[in-house]
């Protein structure tokens, strides 16, 4: 099971992570996010580090992308919108709305993200969604929204992804993690590890 925790801003929150058993780091370079970190910041949060960097981008033109993930030093591309990433290792993010949800045609995308809608955000908003959508789809999925210890089990039990991310719901407050609900988080998806 892959587990990400997203909207790391802070070194120590990037070293319990690690250290609970995180698969991956998520950071925000969608300007608009109250967890947004400069691609030069990115880079020093995540030095030395073994885990997959994973950059949040928002109707970045690919261009934009590759050179932001050079500065931040990050592995893979998160993309919310419709443009091809060609050449870079993505994973396509898409925010499911209804029980009619279906993948956007990329096959350039190593994995699907989704994540429950919010008119207001992209990420980082709490909100869930019908896990059971993911369970059908062809792709390796990544489960988000609204995720935590609480419910992670049911999640991974109804949709069978590939990985799960979580952010908002382990959070102190925007951009700050509560280290004990991340490990519990980090704890509750290994253990459903199917």
């Amino acid at each position: 099971m892959m587990i990400k925790i997203c909207g790391i801003t802070n070194r120590d929150d990037a070293l319990a992570a690690v250290e609970a058993g995180a698969s991956a780091l998520g950071f925000n370079f969608y300007s608009e996010s109250p967890r947004f970190v400069a691609p030069e910041v990115a880079a020093g949060l995540g030095a030395g580090l073994t885990t997959i960097k994973v950059g949040i981008f928002v109707n970045e033109s690919p261009a934009s992308v590759s050179r932001t993930m050079q500065i931040a030093r990050i592995d893979i591309a998160q993309v919310y919108g419709d443009a091809e990433y060609k050449g870079l290792r993505t994973w396509r993010a898409c925010r499911v709305k209804s029980g009619d949800f279906a993948l956007p045609d990329d096959n350039s995308s190593e994995a699907y993200l989704l994540d429950g809608f919010s008119a207001d955000a992209y990420g980082g908003s709490g909100t869930t969604f019908a896990w059971s959508i993911a369970r059908k789809l062809p792709k390796k999925i990544i489960l988000a929204g609204g995720l935590d210890a609480s419910n992670v089990r049911a999640a991974i039990e109804q949709a069978r992804p590939w990985g799960v991310d979580a952010c908002s719901r382990i959070e102190k407050s925007p951009g700050r993690k509560d280290h004990e609900k991340m490990k519990r988080f980090i704890a509750a998806a290994q253990a459903n590890n199917l």
